[in-house]
């Protein structure tokens, strides 16, 4: 996204935000998304980019996602459960939950796909409801 260099508007600071505004919660600012199908990762990203965020990392295979996970700090990772070549995100939401980190799960066959340690974690279901993913970003 281009950053405008008009100059700040010489009119007093509006007033300040009423109480809904202060309800909600800004969205987490480092995510990581680890999703193997390009066109699902974009859909991703602009429903996240339009909720005032955007992934401070996207990746597709597993090895990045650990390096990631590995190497780095998330406020929440949303993580695909079945990638290309049999592979799946279990092993990066292992190092994840170890470290603290909020995990997800995107997936298109529900919590049946889900490995036992990890049915208490959120599951969104593909195709991606961006209400749905908006609410477990302002969690």
């Amino acid at each position: 996204m281009k950053r405008s260099n008009l100059r700040a508007p010489s009119t007093p600071p509006a007033a300040e935000p009423g109480p809904a505004a202060a309800e909600r919660l800004p969205p987490p600012k480092r995510i990581l998304l680890v999703e193997d199908e390009a066109m699902v990762a974009m859909l991703i990203e602009d429903i996240l980019e339009d909720l005032g965020c955007a992934p401070a990392a996207s990746v597709s295979s597993a090895a990045e996602a650990m390096r990631l996970a590995t190497t780095q700090d998330f406020d929440l990772a949303l993580l695909d459960v079945n990638l290309g070549g049999g592979e799946t995100s279990f092993p990066v939401a292992e190092v994840l939950r170890a470290k603290g980190t909020p995990v997800a799960f995107l997936t298109g066959y529900g919590r049946g796909g889900l490995r036992a340690d990890f049915q208490d974690l959120p599951v969104l279901g593909k195709p991606i409801d961006p209400k749905e993913l908006e609410r477990l970003v302002r969690d």
